[in-house]
C-alpha cells in the first residue's frame, strides 16, 4: 500500500496593524487523509488527485495522508474475525483513518454509484468516521460523480461523519485535462476547490474542538 504524507509548516500569526501583536501563533494544521476510491485498471483517478494534491500544497492550515484503495489488498466479504492477512491490509489504513481530522474522498461514477472499494474501506470502519468532516472531489460523464457523491452522502451520515455541502466535480473529466494532467481551464475549479477546503477546516476544527470539550456520544 501507498500512503504518502506531506506536513505543511505551522504558520505564524501576522501581527495587527491596529494593534501590538501578542506573539500566538495559528492553529496547528489539521490532519487530512485523501481516500482515493477507484481501483480500475485505467483509471483516471490519478490525474484527479495530483490535481487536487496542488490544491493542497498551496494551504498551511492542512497535513495530508493520502490512501489509495489500487494499493490495499481487502476483501468483500466481512468478518468480525478477520484472517491473518485481513488483519495486516487494515493495520496499514485503520490508524491512519483514526488519527484524521478531516477526509476528502476522490471517487469516480460508475453506474450511476461510486465504487465497491471505497463501500468495503467505510463498511469496515465505523469510530474511525464518527464526528469527523468529509469532503468530494467527484469526476465522470455528464454528471461529473455528482450522483456517487449524493449516495455517499447518505452513507457517511450513516457512520456519523458530517459531509460538507460543497463539492468539487469534474464534467466529462478526460477532457479537461491535458497530457500532463494541468487542468486546461482551472480557474472554476480552483475556486471551488478553495470553497471546499475553506468548509472542511471551518467543520474540521469545530468538531476537533468540541471532542475536547466533550466526547462525541458522551
Amino acid at each position: 500500500m501507498d500512503i504518502t504524507s506531506a506536513a505543511t509548516a505551522t504558520a505564524s500569526a501576522a501581527p495587527s496593524t491596529a494593534a501590538p501583536s501578542t506573539g500566538s501563533q495559528a492553529p496547528s494544521p489539521l490532519s487530512l487523509v485523501l481516500v482515493v476510491a477507484s481501483d480500475r485498471e485505467g483509471r483516471f483517478a490519478p490525474v484527479i488527485t495530483d490535481w487536487f494534491r496542488s490544491r493542497l500544497d498551496e494551504r498551511e492550515d492542512f497535513t495530508v495522508t493520502v490512501v489509495d484503495l489500487a494499493e490495499i489488498d481487502l476483501p468483500t466479504s466481512l468478518s468480525h474475525n478477520p484472517s491473518p492477512a485481513v488483519r495486516s491490509e487494515l493495520a496499514k489504513v485503520t490508524p491512519v483513518l483514526e488519527a484524521a481530522d478531516a477526509f476528502v474522498v476522490v471517487t469516480p461514477e460508475y453506474n450511476h454509484s461510486f465504487p465497491a472499494s471505497l463501500k468495503n474501506l467505510i463498511d469496515r470502519h465505523y469510530t474511525e468516521w464518527q464526528a469527523k468532516p468529509v469532503g468530494f472531489v467527484s469526476y465522470g460523464g455528464i454528471s461529473g460523480g455528482l450522483r456517487a457523491v449524493e449516495q455517499l452522502r447518505q452513507v457517511f451520515a450513516e457512520v456519523h461523519a458530517v459531509t460538507v455541502r460543497d463539492s468539487v466535480s469534474f464534467h466529462s473529466a478526460w477532457g479537461l485535462f491535458d497530457e500532463d494532467g494541468r487542468h486546461k481551464d482551472p480557474a472554476g475549479a480552483e475556486a471551488a476547490a478553495k470553497v471546499l477546503l475553506d468548509q472542511l477546516g471551518w467543520w474540521g476544527r469545530a468538531l476537533k474542538d468540541a471532542k475536547t470539550i466533550r466526547p462525541y456520544g458522551a
